[in-house]
């Protein structure tokens, strides 16, 4: 059975002539994912292209990444666009209890808790600073923005693919 891979970040750019990459991160991990010498794998449409991070800086809220052996933009140019993913095998943070990695709450039903009413799945996770936003697709409804806060967020539930909430008043609209 092939080994798992969770995105850690994408590729949206190229930086400079000397075949570093503009990186948005999805993982609160940033300084043990994308430092000097980690295994990574770009996700190529015919598969996936093993990476080492020859070094890596912050510029603004990106992080620009040079990979070993890939001194030239030109050795870059075709990761643009897209997502920088690590094995599950390299995943050896601990966590508490009521911490989990972006990859296991992305595509978890999120639900109501007092009526289970569902509101859709997590699409991604947005970190604008003090704490992450989740993003909810929602069918024929525009996204919900939702805080991913101890008085927000009751309980997830890996196994289920749930997490059950209580939506603060007024944070969704009225779209009938």
């Amino acid at each position: 059975m092939p080994e798992k891979y969770y995105q850690v970040g994408k590729i949206v750019n190229t930086h400079g002539i000397r075949g570093e990459v503009r990186v948005i991160a999805t993982t609160d991990f940033t300084d043990s994912r994308f430092k000097k010498g980690v295994q990574l794998a770009v996700e190529m449409p015919n598969g996936l292209v093993d990476v080492k991070v020859a070094a890596m800086r912050q510029h603004k809220q990106f992080y620009l990444l040079q990979f070993e052996g890939m001194g030239n933009i030109n050795d870059v140019e075709q990761f643009k666009g897209h997502n920088l993913k690590i094995a599950a095998s390299q995943r050896e943070d601990d966590l508490e209890d009521d911490e989990f990695y972006y990859g296991d709450i992305i595509g978890l039903e999120v639900v109501e808790e007092a009526d289970g009413i569902s509101y859709g799945k997590v699409s991604e996770i947005i970190d604008p600073g003090p704490n992450d936003v989740w993003v909810i697709k929602r069918r024929g409804r525009s996204d919900l923005l939702l805080p991913f806060l101890k008085s927000v967020v009751k309980k997830i539930d890996i196994e289920a693919g749930k997490a059950y909430v209580e939506v603060p008043e007024g944070l969704i609209d009225n779209e009938d």
